[in-house]
């Protein structure tokens, strides 16, 4: 099961270089084995409302969080300080720190394209990477 970081998620809704290796990623993982953070959720509404693509963020949220089986999982208050362990102790800024405890929480691969994950002892994986292994199987 994967946690698809805010990144990811962007990526194809922006068109942006790897948009098509998400979209394979998308296509080959059941959405029932996908997740996403409140914050990533959030973050992705703030990017795509600054962008003018308000369309694009309500088939967004209509397909993917309404309509989709991907599963939003939050971190509640009471473990932030979790959080704030995470990212004294591994070096990652507020929202890595987010991921990285909700997929640790959850045993979730966490799939980014931010480096800062390879640093942690969950690492993460990159939609190519998942795409690779996949074809394998």
């Amino acid at each position: 099961m994967y946690l698809l970081d805010t990144n990811i998620w962007l990526e194809r809704l922006l068109g942006q270089e790897n948009f098509e290796d998400v979209g394979k990623l998308l296509g080959r993982i059941p959405p029932d084995q996908i997740f996403l953070t409140d914050f990533s959720f959030h973050s992705i509404c703030i990017v795509l409302l600054r962008y003018n693509q308000a369309g694009a963020l309500l088939d967004f949220i209509d397909d993917i969080v309404i309509e989709g089986q991907v599963t939003l999982l939050t971190c509640p208050p009471e473990q932030i300080a979790l959080v704030v362990d995470v990212i004294e102790t591994l070096g990652l800024d507020f929202d890595d720190g987010y991921q990285y405890v909700i997929a640790e929480q959850n045993n979730l691969v966490i799939v980014s394209l931010d480096r800062d994950f390879d640093r942690t002892p969950l690492g993460r994986k990159t939609p190519a990477e998942i795409l690779a292994e996949t074809n394998q199987a």
